[in-house]
């Protein structure tokens, strides 16, 4: 084949790839991202080729991850030499990939994705940018594909890189490398070499070198074929994302940025084919699904199944899943710390965002001793006022009613099985520095109202109007 018609072959693939996907509808500005390797390169000059009928736009981008210095400088200047060849406007953005990951937990090759993304939207911002066009091709999701087949994801994660999401596109997705490779040397094209993507030590190079060709050994048509198995995934995952979508609108009780409420009844018998889905997506609604595995997803459908009212699981990304008596609550809000107040009876306290009232007043005799949680008579006499109502505090203990000794209220909190991210948000009610009353929970056998009691106060914690 000649150099000429493989170079009308490779544009004319990418133009169909774009018109397939709707990546582009004609007058955009495009931002391309520019490494300088053979993947970029080849972008950059087939969607300059292309740009006149395409009427487009283009812009660079060179994202220094402060990896590689000695390297990095001849990059730049190389990717900057090409765009004032192919009159393309330029810039290199720099980011720090080490500090990044150290701060967020991540590796680096993960860090370096997570910052390279946030740039691409930054600089897509700053010029105006409609879409964003990056060089995945063919073997990258033949690569793709694999590590997430040997981590065990499901088909959602099988189905692959996708041609095109928001602002992001992937002219070259249906291109293999072999074809881009011809491209570049039939053009008599230069490019340069990354020499990360050389090393055998990170995993997607050593399937790359090692599992891929093994593969294609027994089966040429590898690539095409698994392009093939992923496009069916991908229709498929299109199909569930729509049942998906409908269910959950049907499901949602209450939802927020860091909050949503689900209806327990539906969800409990929904086909678990359709509830894993509808699990990760409510997940994902909350502040997103990084950490989540497939067990987490496992244990949430055990507590919509078989927990009971007040079972609860943490999750990572301080996502918490709580089963209550008619709702399952998945959330990533902080947990609450109510402030410092004081009460001086008689009256009404509501105590901060968590919308409980506190009140107090004085009864001349003992009528009615209370539940001793939500309601309590102790002995005035024995407190002076106004009351502290604050969180809890380290070291605190009291001396709970009925148990007849000292004891510290961590303690407390744990046998009584009071879920750790609301122990900061129970009201504690101090005469002075001493405990009278844990809200909701024990008063203190300091203050129990005795026959020598001549004064009465009582106390009684409510759920506030909405």
């Amino acid at each position: 084949m000649s150099a000429y018609r493989l170079i009308m072959d490779i544009t004319e693939k990418v133009y169909a790839t774009i018109k397939r996907y709707s990546m582009l509808s004609g007058g955009e500005t495009v931002i391309a991202g520019l490494s300088g390797g053979p993947d970029s390169v080849c972008l950059l000059h087939v969607l300059s080729r292309l740009r006149g009928d395409l009427n487009i736009r283009l812009l660079a981008v060179y994202v220094n991850h402060n990896l590689r210095p000695e390297e990095v400088p001849q990059e730049i200047e190389f990717c900057r030499g090409l765009c004032g060849v192919l009159n393309i406007g330029f810039s290199v953005k720099s980011v720090d990939v080490t500090s990044f990951a150290r701060e967020r937990g991540l590796n680096k090759q993960e860090a370096a994705r997570e910052l390279r993304y946030a740039v691409f939207h930054e600089a897509a911002r700053e010029g105006g940018a409609d879409r964003i066009a990056l060089g995945h091709n063919a073997d990258d999701q033949v690569e793709t594909f694999v590590m997430r087949l040997l981590r065990g994801a499901g088909p959602k994660g099988l189905s692959g890189i996708p041609a095109r999401r928001g602002k992001i596109i992937r002219p070259l997705i249906e291109t293999e490398r072999s074809e881009i490779e011809g491209f570049l040397s039939g053009e008599n094209l230069s490019f340069v070499i990354d020499s990360s993507n050389l090393k055998a030590d990170y995993r997607r190079n050593r399937i790359r070198q090692t599992l891929i060709p093994l593969m294609r050994g027994l089966n040429p048509n590898f690539t095409e074929t698994l392009i093939r198995s992923m496009a069916i995934l991908q229709e498929e995952e299109r199909y569930f994302d729509v049942i998906v979508t409908k269910t959950l609108m049907k499901l949602i009780s209450r939802k927020t940025e860091e909050r949503i409420e689900l209806f327990l009844v539906p969800l409990e018998s929904l086909d678990v084919v359709v509830l894993r889905r509808v699990i990760r997506r409510a997940i994902d609604e909350t502040r997103g699904l990084k950490g989540v595995s497939f067990s987490h997803i496992e244990d949430i459908i055990r507590l919509i199944r078989n927990g009971r009212s007040g079972d609860r699981l943490n999750l990572p990304g301080s996502v918490r899943v709580i089963r209550q008596y008619s709702i399952l609550l998945m959330t990533s809000e902080p947990p609450l710390r109510i402030d410092s107040y004081f009460l001086d009876p008689p009256g009404d306290l509501v105590v901060g965002s968590t919308g409980v009232v506190i009140s107090a007043s004085f009864e001349e005799n003992m009528n009615d001793a209370g539940d001793g949680k939500s309601s309590v008579l102790l002995d005035a006499g024995k407190m002076s006022f106004p009351l502290t109502i604050r969180a809890r505090k380290k070291g605190d203990y009291f001396r709970p009613l009925g148990f007849g000794r000292r004891k510290k209220l961590q303690d407390f909190f744990v046998d009584e099985k009071v879920p750790r991210d609301e122990r900061d948000s129970v009201p504690v009610v101090l005469s002075g520095e001493n405990i009278v009353w844990i809200a909701g929970y024990r008063a203190d056998e300091r203050f129990r109202v005795t026959e020598e009691t001549e004064r009465f106060l009582r106390l009684i914690i409510r759920k506030g109007k909405n």
